[in-house]
């Protein structure tokens, strides 16, 4: 047991000493690659002084070889993505997810029940106090109850 053991090592410790006796041409090619990367390309660490806020957290910017970006503070820093002219805001977002909610109206207010991946959330809320999506949620339910309604 004690030769097997005095083996084992005595291979890994070879096999360590092949590796460091090996020279390190990937690190002087990472350091040339390090060298062409330019700085421009690189997203800049804080907020550019003539960048334009567009809403809370969020800024246009042009980049010195003219590129346009859109700049978010995050809490890990600051990210960017290309501005190609899109809304910040999608639809998708303001409407919160609103497909597949069933509503109930209960006098001045509305229950809402969404299927999720750890059973039904229901909410109640007022009808003077909806948010966009969930106005908009009860507008297209108010107009298929309608539809439904008037096919009969």
């Amino acid at each position: 047991m004690k030769l097997l053991i005095a083996i084992c090592f005595s291979t890994a410790l070879a096999i360590a000493q092949q590796d460091t006796q090996q020279p390190a041409k990937p690190a002087a090619k990472t350091a040339k690659t390090a060298k062409k990367t330019d700085a421009a390309d690189k997203a800049p660490t804080s907020i550019p002084a003539n960048a334009v806020q567009i809403e809370q957290g969020a800024y246009r910017w042009t980049d010195a070889k003219g590129k346009k970006w859109i700049l978010f503070e995050t809490p890990f820093g600051i990210a960017r993505k290309e501005d190609n002219g899109e809304p910040l805001r999608h639809k998708l977002q303001e409407d919160h997810g609103m497909d597949g909610v069933k509503i109930t109206e209960d006098g001045d207010s509305l229950k809402f029940e969404r299927p999720g991946p750890f059973g039904v959330y229901k909410w109640t809320k007022k009808k003077t106090d909806l948010d966009a999506g969930e106005q908009a949620a009860w507008e297209r339910q108010k107009s298929a109850d309608a539809g439904k309604n008037s096919s009969k």
